[in-house]
């Protein structure tokens, strides 16, 4: 399960752990103009641990989970024309 909020200057997603035990703590995504953040809450530090990636980081992980094994390098179309 996850919910979607827009706020000022960013959007949030949380994604809730519904599966079978155990349970893991809610991971909350901000994504911001210049970048994004993962949260976690970690009960064993009792501190939330927070990761922040580019926008390029973001894209080259959604790539990554339908891919198998391997070196990848995402490249640019080239948006030129021929006139």
């Amino acid at each position: 399960m996850f919910t979607i909020e827009h706020e000022f200057d960013s959007t949030v997603i949380t994604l809730v752990d519904d599966g079978g035990a155990p349970l893991q703590e809610d991971v909350i995504v901000n994504s911001f103009t210049e970048c994004v953040t993962v949260e976690q809450y970690d009960p064993r530090t009792d501190r939330v641990m927070k990761i922040t990636l580019s926008h390029a980081q973001v894209r080259d992980m959604s790539a990554a989970l339908d891919l198998p094994e391997g070196v990848y390098a995402i490249r640019e179309k080239d948006d030129r024309s021929a006139t």
